[in-house]
């Protein structure tokens, strides 16, 4: 007799996709296994036309997730970690982390073109204010036009709303089989990556032995160790979608490689920096990458913006 899981996921496509890709991994393992998906419906997905900056932040597309482990009516839930806040909620952990795919944002274009050789004055959709802050300070003649909703939604936009470009994830677009379309991959130097990109999450509640069991080779050491390092730096920041921060960790041996910056939303400053240790020490690499930038301009960045009101102050 086959055992359910029931696994919580957003409703998008690229949720879906990625959900069926866990379900398949655990069912290789698992023969008896029968994997649910149980799609639900996020307050991002229902705010999907307003800015991110405007509603809350990334914490909005696993709320109602979070939710219906906490009540037993998921066993376990998906999550692009890019979107996973710092704080989860009370009695539930991320237990594996999948191997990460690539990190990078990946520039679509209408015309073929590369970054370098659109236009003066060339519009770019995003989604994301990193993004934008990075775009802008590597080609301030651009004007990047906020652009939401799911990923195969803002890659129709592309030709719907006249756009020259388009900038998401790639780990994305190589999920749902579409990289063909990707005109570039945007080095790091142009468009450092947000904190957990291309990175997938298993959330499961604490004290549920049976499921941390059942996923826990899913579980990608390297990947989990980088992530940890970039979510260690964001959470000592306190900032979120809300602000422009990136961080992205490397693995060379053991040691842990971490770049790391905040900026003001329209690209006229940047805080930048990088720090290396052991890779068993990536957190308190984070912590520590977090401090020396906060020292450098960071912090009054940050409070600039809360004083804004672009974000909300950090919780003390």
């Amino acid at each position: 007799m086959n055992r359910q899981l029931r696994i919580g996921t957003r409703g998008s496509v690229l949720a879906i996709t990625q959900a069926e890709q866990v379900a398949a991994e655990l069912k290789r393992r698992y023969s008896d296994l029968a994997p649910v998906l149980v799609k639900i419906k996020t307050s991002g997905d229902k705010f999907a036309h307003i800015p991110l900056s405007r509603v809350g932040g990334k914490g909005l597309f696993i709320k109602e997730i979070e939710e219906a482990l906490q009540d037993e009516r998921v066993d376990l839930a998906v999550h692009s970690m890019k979107d996973v806040p710092t704080e989860i909620a009370s009695g539930l952990s991320i237990a594996a982390i999948l191997e990460r795919k690539d990190p990078s944002d990946a520039l679509i274009s209408r015309q073929g073109k590369k970054l370098h050789a659109l236009p003066r004055g060339a519009r770019i959709g995003t989604s994301s204010l990193r993004r934008q802050a990075q775009l802008l300070n590597h080609r301030p003649d651009l004007t990047v036009v906020p652009l939401r909703g799911n990923l195969d939604t803002r890659i129709r936009k592309l030709r719907t709303e006249t756009l020259d470009a388009v900038v998401v994830a790639a780990a994305g677009v190589y999920r749902l089989g579409r990289q063909d379309e990707i005109t570039e991959i945007l080095s790091a130097e142009i468009s450092l990556p947000a904190v957990g990109q291309g990175a997938l999450g298993l959330e499961v509640r604490e004290e549920d032995r049976k499921i941390h069991n059942l996923i826990a080779h899913l579980n990608h050491r390297p990947s989990a160790l980088t992530v940890a390092a970039e979510r260690a730096f964001l959470a000592r920041l306190g900032g979120g979608c809300q602000v422009p921060i990136a961080a992205y960790g490397q693995l060379n041996g053991d040691q842990l490689h971490l770049t790391a910056l905040v900026s003001m939303p329209d690209g006229t400053e940047i805080v930048r920096g990088e720090r290396q240790g052991p890779s068993a020490h990536g957190e308190e690499i984070g912590i520590a990458l977090a401090e020396e930038l906060l020292g450098r301009g960071a912090e009054r960045i940050l409070e600039e913006l809360s004083r804004a009101e672009i974000i909300p102050p950090a919780s003390p």
